[in-house]
């Protein structure tokens, strides 16, 4: 398919991109929060226990999976300062390889996140649970809490995207807090003894680092949330490069630091059989430790589910407003939220929420958690074979650093299976139909 020039790909029929105003938009902290706290969601309180099996090599694992992430952050703070128009990924792919392509890359977005959504939604329930236990007593009342909190943040989002950023923000704020706790808690009180041996399987440095970064990765996943929403950022091209960036060295500073402060706090023996590794740290603390961590991981959860919701509502109306998804998706309400966009993917999310709560559905609906990871993963490398396009000639530095992050995206995806790389192009076509049909009624 012949690409054509990025001047002549919008559409002129298609609604405009409609930027806030400075008291309503994104400014930075908004913009850095909505990346943070995507990313922060509940898999960081089981990493540590999780990598204590592979030792202390676990991380320069760390190490690995950060500077890709990191890698992965430039390219598309790169892309995102040539474009102030709302779709990150789509928008990006669209203006390099043409039409199709941009939908297809929007389409699997969407999907990891419509899946993203009923599964942590699902964590949610549990740690409600955790903390109040008549909310887990079975499971017709976590299938209510998890729905009801979808449509909790759902009625945030539809109330305006400003609402929603500000939730956002302080919900980032929040959930960082015992994150710094465990940190101040492993340098007062830790010992260097409990940290486990470099090495102590004996896996070859190679196979130990790359089991190690493919684990960890998935704790960056959410790296792109901040340059979505691009029309509603105040000086987009400027603040989501600075934002973004930013956002990913606090979260691997965070997670390194953390995960070294439950390894310090916990006897190795007891940090691999655990199922809450931040709650027996926070055992230190006192009998309130283990109470707080798990309010922690709610309000993380919370925050997480919060800005996927609001990327669920961004990703479609981008699409529909170039003509290729139903034209109500494009519809914003008074408060600059996508209303149709947001219901639509809250809806599906909730179906796959009760989907997970019918007990001959539960094993598929795993697999397709998954399969949220790895059409987040697919973005990725497309992204950065746009950058590659724009770089080649010009600029041979980020042409580099786009290979790089080409690179590690693609071994990432490797890492998923040939099964599921298979049924990842299944949901990929399920798409196509959407797209043609939307291309026949704009022609």
């Amino acid at each position: 398919m012949m690409v054509q020039p990025a001047e002549q790909l919008t559409d002129p029929n298609a609604a405009p991109d409609r930027a806030l105003g400075p008291a309503a938009g994104f400014g930075f902290w908004k913009c850095w929060s909505l990346s943070v706290g995507v990313m922060i969601g509940s898999g960081v309180f089981l990493l540590p226990a999780v990598l204590a099996p592979y030792g202390s090599i676990s991380f320069l694992g760390w190490l690995v999976t950060s500077a890709g992430a990191i890698l992965i952050a430039l390219v598309l703070g790169r892309l995102a300062g040539r474009t102030d128009r709302s779709g990150g990924f789509y928008v990006y792919t669209r203006e390099a390889f043409g039409d199709l392509a941009g939908f297809i890359v929007g389409w699997s977005y969407w999907l990891s996140i419509i899946f993203a959504v009923a599964a942590i939604s699902v964590a949610f329930a549990g740690y409600a649970g955790a903390v109040i236990p008549a909310l887990g007593a079975n499971a017709v009342t976590q299938a209510l809490v998890a729905a009801s909190i979808i449509w909790i943040l759902t009625g945030v989002n539809i109330k305006g995207v400003s609402e929603a950023a500000s939730v956002q923000l302080v919900m980032t704020l929040l959930k960082i807090v015992p994150l710094l706790v465990i940190i101040a808690l492993g340098i007062v009180v830790g010992t260097t003894d409990n940290i486990p041996a470099f090495n102590p399987q004996e896996l070859p440095v190679g196979n130990a680092l790359a089991t190690t970064a493919l684990l960890t990765m998935w704790a960056f996943i959410g790296i792109e949330a901040g340059v979505v929403p691009a029309a509603d950022v105040i000086d987009a091209k400027r603040t989501i490069p600075r934002a973004i960036i930013a956002g990913t060295l606090s979260v691997a500073a965070l997670y390194i630091a953390a995960t070294a402060a439950v390894m310090m706090l916990v006897p190795v023996e007891t940090l691999a059989q655990s199922e809450a590794p931040f709650a027996d740290a926070a055992r230190a603390l006192g009998p309130f430790g283990g109470s707080m961590i798990a309010i922690g991981a709610l309000v993380s959860t919370a925050g997480s589910l919060n800005g996927n919701i609001l990327l669920g509502g961004q990703m479609p109306m981008a699409v529909a407003r170039d003509g290729f998804a139903p034209k109500a998706l494009a519809k914003k309400n008074a408060g600059h939220a996508p209303i149709t966009a947001l219901i639509m993917s809250s809806t599906i999310a909730t179906i796959l929420l009760i989907f997970n709560y019918s007990g001959g559905l539960v094993a598929a609906f795993t697999f397709l958690i998954s399969m949220s990871t790895l059409a987040t993963l697919m973005p990725y490398a497309v992204s950065a074979l746009a950058e590659l396009r724009h770089s080649i000639r010009a600029a041979r530095a980020w042409a580099v650093i786009a290979i790089i992050a080409l690179a590690y995206a693609i071994v990432a995806m490797a890492g998923a299976g040939l099964k599921s790389l298979l049924y990842g192009v299944i949901l990929l076509a399920a798409g196509l139909p959407v797209f043609y049909w939307s291309t026949r009624k704009k022609s």
